[in-house]
């Protein structure tokens, strides 16, 4: 079945990196786009960035522009979130999410995983 399993998640200074990781199985890996969603207690879910596994285009909210980086490894079935320059505000439990073929709609997709917590505190 399809599944979705993150990992990396945990306490980070402000200024700070983390890097995440979302392992894929159970569906064709090529064929989706996967993203990274966050939510934080109290708001509403927003986008992270996500990844386009066909072509591995792009997309990265204003809000995490040039301090987030996504990549994937499709031999492995992997995507990474590389978060680095954290904020108090990135604070969220973080959720990998695929959508088919494109990122439009991977924030809204019911295709994630259980999620993994991210602090940035001092």
């Amino acid at each position: 079945q399809v599944q979705l399993v993150e990992s990396g998640g945990g306490l980070v200074q402000p200024g700070g990196s983390l890097r995440l990781s979302c392992a894929a199985s159970g569906f064709a890996f090529d064929a989706y786009a996967i993203g990274w969603v966050r939510q934080a207690p109290g708001k509403e879910r927003e986008g992270g960035s996500c990844i386009r596994s066909s072509d591995g285009g792009t997309y990265y909210p204003d809000s995490v522009k040039g301090r987030f980086t996504i990549s994937r490894d499709k031999a492995k079935k992997m995507v990474y979130l590389q978060m680095t320059s954290q904020k108090p505000e990135d604070t969220a439990v973080y959720y990998c999410a695929a959508n088919p073929w494109r990122c439009s709609g991977y924030v809204s997709s019911s295709v994630r995983g259980q999620g993994t917590p991210v602090t940035v505190s001092s």
